[in-house]
């Protein structure tokens, strides 16, 4: 820089303008201007946000304690034609208030713990809490968020700003948390007790299985009042009210837990207890659950219990209102106590054809076996359980009979009679005479069990569900409709293999593959459901039609089990899984076996008949829904079910080919038994490896509908009727379902064409074809352009049966049958880019030393090919010949010994050497005649039909009583 004396004058000069100074006011004065802006709109936002505080402040209700209590109303579902089905029990009819005296300490301080661990110092809310859940939503991206609300906010959030359950707008949840908080502080201030706000709240705490309050949650796990309630018992009781459905202490013991741990972790770091009644509890861990077993067998219960379908609905609306933002909590709140008016998808008139079906006992086979689900408890004074409490399980009664005398007993008996016989003999041989029973729980299902799922396609409306077969003991039981995880089977192989197959890999229902040996990747032979060997080339549409497993797993494989299981996951399967751990090992459905339904766990039967539905649906899929609409109290609709709209997975074409393809498993295939006539019908069977789980998913113009069969312990279907049962359910359901509909046909789309083609290779015709012609139907983009690759005509290599190479010295001409292209390019024989096969005798080959020993050899097969009694006579011949070599060997050995001049010598040696020379040659022809002949038997043997039926291991196999 110029620090010159004329610079600096110069800048003097400047600064000292007119100019100068009149733009520095200038710039002075706008910046004053725009600070006093500045601060005028933060004035008028700071008096326009507390206007709105305020109008928020002075719309919130005015309230005592008092008013801090319930208000519940009854939740009820209709069916289709608005007939009610289930009225939910309202939460406040199961209340029973206590005073805070009567109330454990342990209790109180358990919930303090851990609901509101600053409960006693805060003014009703948790300034702290508050920042502690903002500091964690922000470092987690907002993927996790902590609740701040205190007890008092619970206890006006549960009971006077009810409509928390019903807010679908920020907007309307800051304004409910403003208001709560104000009110909080507000009720803490006018009761200046937090003893009685503390009460108030255990009074009323949604505690699961229909108990509002703390006593009648005792009641209900304990069968005790509250004020008897042990330490250990009083974290187990507070640890469900984070989220009663989730750690309920009886449906999900192993997360309740977990909570009770982590009230007690809490209360000892917060000083409410010491580390020896911590200790003391912990220690209380396994007894306390079979206390909680025991009380239930002694109170438990339902007053009435709910159809299969009515549970359903009940779960179908609960995770629905999760989904749409609510939490489980306030989604649980709502069903059961909300007053909602819920309407089913359930048709009445369906629905009762349905338990019509399944309650006719003459629809099952002779000999009923009743599988026993037992619980026990007593009170013996000489046990050394604490308290002197036992607890008997089925499998503690199971190993017991296993242990004495019977090692394969699975708690099967043939008749009612003989298991109450069993455990009266049972109780005998165990209890002790001075043992006083507490409680007893005896269960016997039928068995074989049932599952039905009914579903309109069109809609997706579940019309009628079975999910079991025999009398309803309780509510949200098992419901093998919905919840069952099975393995599906042969069923599987539309969805898996054969839809993936014609929609996006290019294949046809002409397509062919060689039923033949084949084996999985890992080394292990597929088999077919059938014991009589194989059946050569067959056509996709023949794999669907008879079930051939080899077939399907051959498609698979080509179109490979990623692009099947992608598949799976958009027909809306979702207990599939790729990589999961089970008993230290990882597993995958993405394999081979996916083809014939071998997966990790199973599925649903909801979710099977859901993907058959979207094959008659025209390839779109609609989520299964099991209602239509759900009301709330005030006739508001909070959940609309009613949209038809879904995903096409596959093309319409597609599915019109499959659905052709299953009429003909229902008029000529495996599935015959199910036709009942005068309607169009369309669908597969499905057997499980052992016989374990038998099925069948199919559909009309109409509706959708699966049945499935088999014990609820896995034990093997026996032979006969139990193994045709799912298919006789199905025939005798759907048959009454569509007494007076039009029997319409399946629509067929505008770009489906039929094409004549030639059965052994799925291709256009050639002369040679013959009579093996057929016509079949295509999507418009998929009609084959070439030409049959079968049957050939031309120079044929006499050795190989293979078209001639250049250089073949046994070709002949004639026509022969190749092997279809995808198979030989399955098996190896070929590339893809390098289809067409010829024998091995090219020019290049011929040139190779040693060709000429392996020419003659496969002379002398083609020798042995044609008469294989030549073998006898040329050996003897060989071996004459042989015998005749050593012998002039000898008496030439015998001249060379006793030649006496050189010359006699010479020619003595030269007889040895020629005899020699014979010898060596006779031997070589004899090996090269045995190899030729056991290359005969081998391929002989190789080309014989295979009668091997045996199942590669936990690989399900397809219908043994097939029609």
């Amino acid at each position: 820089m110029n620090y010159g004396k004329k610079s600096v004058k110069q800048k003097k000069k400047a600064l000292q303008s007119t100019s100068s100074k009149l733009g520095r006011k200038c710039l002075l004065t706008f910046s004053k201007v725009l600070l006093l802006c500045v601060i005028a709109i933060g004035i008028i936002g700071i008096c326009a946000g507390l206007g709105v505080f305020k109008g928020i402040i002075d719309s919130a209700p005015t309230i005592t304690l008092e008013d801090a209590t319930p208000t519940r109303y009854s939740s009820f579902i209709y069916d289709s034609k608005g007939n009610q089905m289930a009225k939910l029990i309202a939460e406040d009819s199961n209340r029973v208030p206590v005073t805070m005296d009567q109330i454990p300490t342990d209790l109180a301080n358990a919930f303090v713990a851990i609901e509101d661990e600053r409960f006693y110092q805060h003014n009703g809310i948790d300034i702290m809490g508050i920042l502690r859940a903002g500091v964690t939503a922000v470092k987690t991206g907002f993927k996790r968020q902590e609740g701040a609300s205190t007890i008092t906010q619970q206890l006006i959030k549960n009971t006077v700003l009810t409509t928390w359950t019903q807010e679908k707008t920020l907007g309307e949840r800051i304004k409910r948390k403003v208001q709560e908080q104000y009110l909080a502080i507000q009720l803490e201030k006018d009761t200046n007790d937090k003893s009685k706000i503390l009460e108030q709240y255990m009074n009323t705490i949604n505690l699961g299985q229909n108990t509002l309050g703390v006593q009648a949650a005792s009641k209900r796990y304990f069968n005790k009042n509250v004020w008897e309630l042990s330490l250990s018992e009083c974290a187990t009781i507070a640890g469900i009210t984070q989220n009663p459905s989730k750690y309920n202490p009886l449906t999900h013991p192993d997360k309740n837990q977990d909570r009770r741990e982590k009230v007690l972790t809490n209360m000892l770091e917060q000083g409410y207890i010491t580390q020896a009644q911590y200790d003391e509890a912990e220690s209380d861990t396994d007894s306390l659950y079979r206390r909680i077993q025991t009380a239930n067998l002694e109170v438990g219960g339902d007053s009435s219990v709910d159809s299969y379908y009515a549970d359903a609905v009940k779960e179908a609306v609960t995770e629905d209102l999760i989904a749409a933002g609510y939490t489980e909590t306030q989604a649980y709140v709502m069903v059961y106590s909300g007053g909602l008016s819920i309407f089913s998808a359930m048709d009445p008139d369906i629905q009762a054809i349905c338990d019509s079906v399944a309650s006719d006992e003459s629809l099952y086979p002779d000999g009923t076996r009743w599988l026993l689900s037992y619980q026990l408890t007593y009170r013996d004074p000489d046990s050394e359980e604490e308290g002197g409490i036992v607890n008997i399980s089925s499998e503690k009664y199971k190993s017991y009979y296993q242990e004495n005398g019977d090692k394969n007993f699975n708690l099967l008996y043939s008749s009612q009679e003989e298991a109450n016989e069993a455990i009266e003999a049972y109780k005998a041989a165990t209890i002790p005479d001075s043992a006083e029973i507490i409680g007893e729980s005896i269960t016997l299902s039928p068995q074989p069990q049932i599952s039905l799922t009914i579903e309109d396609q069109s809609t997706g409306y579940v019309v009628a569900m079975i999910g079991g077969r025999g009398t309803k003991e309780g509510n949200l039981t098992l419901n093998r409709s919905t919840d069952a995880v099975r393995q599906p089977g042969s069923t599987f192989k539309i969805v898996s293999t054969y839809a993936p197959a014609l929609d996006s890999a290019g294949m046809t229902l002409a397509d062919v593959e060689v039923d033949g040996p084949f084996n999985y990747d890992n080394g292990r032979p597929v088999s077919n459901w059938y014991s009589s060997g194989y059946r050569g080339i067959c056509s996709l549409r023949d794999g669907i039609r008879d079930s051939l497993n080899i077939v399907t797993v051959k498609v698979l494989t080509q179109i490979t089990p990623r692009l099947g299981y992608e598949y799976l996951q958009k027909f809306g399967f979702t207990t599939l899984v790729d990589g999961v751990e089970k008993n230290g090992k990882i597993f995958s459905d993405v394999q081979q076996a996916l083809a014939l339904g071998g997966i990790t766990y199973g599925v649903k039967n909801i979710e099977l008949n859901a993907s058959y539905a979207t094959i008659a649906n025209g390839g779109q899929y609609i989520r299964p829904k099991l209602y239509t609409i759900v009301k709330d109290h005030d006739g508001n609709v909070i959940l609309d079910n009613t949209s038809t709209e879904g995903t096409q997975v596959i093309k319409p074409s597609t599915a019109f080919l499959l659905t052709s393809a299953m009429q003909d498993v229902v008029t000529s295939g495996t599935g015959t038994a199910v036709n009942f006539g005068g309607m169009s019908i369309a669908g597969k069977t499905g057997t499980t490896s052992d016989y374990n789980d038998i099925w069948f998913s199919g559909y009309t113009p109409y509706y959708t509908c699966t049945t499935w069969t088999g014990y609820d312990n896995n034990t093997k279907l026996r032979k006969g009727e139990e193994r045709s049962l799912a298919k006789k359910l199905w025939k005798a359901v759907m048959s009454q379902v569509h007494e007076g509909l039009e029997n319409k046909s399946f629509s067929q789309p505008a770009d489906i064409v039929a094409q004549t083609v030639c059965a052994q290779s799925g291709k256009l015709p050639t002369a040679l074809c013959g009579e093996t012609l057929k016509t079949e139907y295509f999507a418009a983009d998929t009609v084959p352009t070439e030409t049959c690759d079968v049957h050939y005509q031309g120079s044929v290599c006499a050795y190989s049966g293979l078209p001639a190479a250049d250089a073949c010295p046994f070709a002949t001409e004639g026509t022969l049958e190749m092997l279809p292209e995808n198979e030989r390019i399955l098996t190896g024989q070929v590339t893809s880019e390098d289809s067409q096969r010829v024998c091995e005798h090219s020019s290049v080959f011929m040139a190779t030393p040693g060709a000429d020993q392996i020419i003659e050899q496969e002379r002398l097969e083609l020798q042995l090919r044609s008469n294989s009694a030549q073998y006898e006579a040329l050996l003897v011949s060989l071996q004459q010949q042989l015998q005749t070599a050593v012998e002039d060997k000898a008496i030439a050995d015998q001249a060379l010994a006793a030649a006496a001049d050189d010359n006699a010598k010479a020619a003595a040696q030269s007889a040895v050497d020629e005899a020699q020379q014979r010898i060596d040659s006779l031997n070589a022809q004899i090996n090269q005649l045995n190899a030729a002949q056991t290359s005969v038997q081998t391929q002989s043997a190789a080309a014989a039909p295979s009668s091997d039926g045996s199942a590669a291991d936990n690989v399900p196999v397809d219908d043994g009583n097939a029609n």
